[in-house]
């Protein structure tokens, strides 16, 4: 039965993924952020929904969330996303994109009707979510964006290529947990520096950002920053990593403070990645490892 309110609802496109690595093998998996983060968020315990898209004759939706406890809710799309991702090294930090198609957009009046404590938006693509979405979603409950689909711009001939997004000044204090990593940090801002980054996303209104790098993982609130390093032992898990982040933190923020929210969330990531696929294990296993490796 489903539950009649969430901790988090976790909304975005489903995407028919295309990997081939540095070495061209290829892969094809339903994957998109709402897998990544839908995974992660319910099986460290978060009462979980995802709203997603698709065009059912592209894709089982249950199946593609089959191992994971979040309650799922769907609406049919004209088209599916599907996006080709072309990896020229080892660790996956240099990659090409092309996206092939793309599904419909969402609005705040297809929301499935329960409560949520935190809006969670995934997206994949600009135009996944129209600005105002922010501002409908700020009524009922917090609002958690992961900027990428901000940004992310899919071009005519299928392309995809950064751009600032022009209502960052008017939208950001609608959000209560802005996600970027450091790349898209400097596009929305202009420095290098993610401390100075985050800072002035917070002036512009966002009230806590976090900020994502191959090394540690930043979050901010206008008080303090703190600082998580990265430990993970292998880098074959490492799509999903910024998804997997954000939604443990979003998770551990509801009970938690900042500091030890971002403690269980570079765990939780730096575990997910050396093993293929979403995260797949649970709390404890967490938890096991920041005993382990977090102890200093």
């Amino acid at each position: 039965m489903k539950k009649n309110i969430y901790d988090t609802m976790i909304i975005g496109p489903l995407s028919l993924d295309i990997m081939i690595d540095c070495h061209d093998h290829e892969d094809r998996l339903t994957g998109g952020a709402v897998i990544q983060s839908g995974y992660a968020a319910a099986n460290i315990g978060g009462r979980t929904a995802v709203f997603t898209k698709l065009n059912p004759a592209d894709a089982d939706v249950y199946d593609a969330f089959k191992n994971c406890p979040a309650d799922i809710y769907w609406k049919p799309s004209a088209h599916t996303t599907s996006i080709r991702n072309k990896y020229f090294t080892e660790d996956k930090e240099t990659r090409e994109c092309t996206l092939i198609s793309k599904s419909d957009a969402f609005s705040f009046e297809e929301f499935p009707p329960v409560e949520t404590k935190i809006y969670h938006f995934a997206g994949l693509t600009y135009g996944d979510f129209p600005d105002d979405l922010f501002e409908k979603a700020a009524g009922k409950g917090k609002v958690a964006v992961d900027v990428q689909c901000l940004l992310r711009h899919g071009e005519p001939d299928g392309s995809m290529k950064f751009y600032d997004w022009d209502g960052k000044k008017k939208y950001l204090p609608y959000i209560d947990f802005l996600k970027t990593d450091a790349a898209e940090a400097k596009i929305l801002t202009g420095t290098d520096d993610r401390k100075q980054a985050a800072k002035i996303l917070h002036d512009w209104g966002a009230k806590e950002v976090v900020i994502t790098h191959n090394t540690e993982v930043l979050a901010y609130d206008g008080n303090s920053c703190c600082v998580s390093p990265i430990k993970a032992r292998s880098l074959a898990g490492r799509t999903g990593r910024g998804d997997t982040t954000f939604a443990g933190y979003l998770v551990g923020r509801l009970n938690h403070s900042m500091k030890d929210a971002l403690l269980f969330a570079t765990a939780l990531v730096s575990l997910k990645m050396e093993t293929p696929g979403p995260f797949c294990g649970t709390r404890e296993d967490v938890e096991q490892y920041i005993r382990e490796f977090y102890t200093e």
